[in-house]
């Protein structure tokens, strides 16, 4: 009896340890099995954007055309150098923005890079949708324009420095405005082409028999203060900023040219369709003025008359468009009064005048 309660005791036993060698055993096969792996996140798609300047100007044409003689000629390349950092095609920066085509048409992505190229190829993920993409190069190292308002799509602008006399500007403007629909899985290029913003105009004055043109100040006024970037359209004060000319002369030569580079000028009353050739900057002269020189010469003392400042508006009739350079020509008469015979203009001369002095002081 004994012998078998052993047995059945020794029976159960060993049905409860291979209970628990199951058990176990089951485990470690479920902790054997691989775990699956994450799905591959899809890549998303690449935008390639190819940017280059095109300068469409007339600098040549009108260095050629108003800048004949030889003496002329040295002239014109002492301009033509102080122009190259304004009329070229080789952009330093560039700033990319990309905005919602809907709604309050809100940025959605700005990029800035160093171009250092007159073009230049970017890659950049965005995400799929449709956009408007707006560029502007140059910017960075022009001190009296900013970019500004860009929040927003239709209010981004190039803004430029508000007082009531600035300097020129010290680059040339560039700008772009391009609808873009990116795709989804699908690779993409973009060819985006920037146009100038900016424009310069010259007097080039001939002293004759008044002497030295030291005591000579000239300036320009009757430019657009602002760019609408998208839209593609400047923006006028009511009352435009006066702009300092920069004096370009060579010491053997009595000639020299006063030169400004502003925003455009005002477009005539009539409109007309711009293209892409030298003929954007032909224009016959209206009947009312656009954008003006404003010269003061000061008269040396003599027996009969103490010193004098005089003061000579001339009223150029024809538009300053972007890209264009202007160079009006002209000279001294015995007053100090400028004198010039370019059919595009009207002149009003202010002998001893007063008003305004400290327009002309030095800089």
């Amino acid at each position: 009896m004994l012998r078998r309660l052993i047995y059945l005791w020794c029976m159960a036993l060993g049905c409860s340890l291979m209970t628990g060698c199951s058990v176990i055993d089951e485990d470690l096969t479920n902790c054997d099995q691989p775990v699956p792996p994450d799905p591959p996140t899809p890549e998303e798609p690449e935008a390639e954007l190819n940017y280059d300047l095109r300068l469409v100007t007339n600098m040549t044409t009108e260095l050629q055309t108003e800048l004949t003689t030889q003496t002329d000629i040295e002239l014109a390349n002492a301009l033509r150098d102080y122009l190259g950092n304004i009329f070229t095609d080789f952009a330093h920066d560039v700033d990319l923005s990309f905005y919602d085509t809907e709604g309050d048409s809100m940025l959605l992505q700005k990029d800035q890079h160093i171009m250092d190229a007159n073009q230049a190829s970017y890659t950049l993920n965005l995400p799929m949708r449709e956009y408007m993409h707006l560029a502007a190069a140059n910017v960075m190292d022009n001190e009296l324009v900013t970019i500004g308002n860009d929040i927003r799509c239709h209010s981004s602008m190039l803004l430029q420095t508000i007082r009531d006399t600035i300097e020129s500007h010290t680059t040339g403007l560039f700008t772009a405005r391009q609808k873009m629909e990116v795709l989804g899985n699908v690779s993409q290029n973009f060819n985006v082409h920037l146009y100038m913003a900016n424009c310069a105009a010259a007097l080039v004055l001939d002293p004759r028999g008044f002497g030295s043109l030291d005591r000579v100040r000239v300036y320009s006024t009757g430019f657009a203060s602002g760019f609408s970037i998208c839209d593609s359209l400047f923006y006028f004060d009511q009352k435009p900023p006066v702009v300092r000319t920069e004096a370009i002369k060579l010491d053997h030569l009595a000639e020299q040219a006063f030169c400004s580079v502003t925003f455009p000028s005002r477009e005539p009353s009539t409109t007309r369709t711009i293209i892409e050739t030298t003929e954007p900057f032909i224009a016959q002269p209206g009947e009312e003025s656009l954008w003006e020189f404003r010269v003061y010469v000061t008269v040396p003392a003599t027996a009969e008359k103490e010193e004098s400042i005089t003061e000579t508006i001339l009223r150029i009739r024809e538009p300053l468009r972007a890209g264009q350079l202007k160079i009006i020509r002209a000279w001294i008469g015995d007053q100090g009064e400028v004198v010039s015979d370019a059919p595009e203009l009207t002149t009003s001369v202010t002998l001893d005048w007063k008003d305004g002095l400290h327009i002309v002081t030095t800089r």
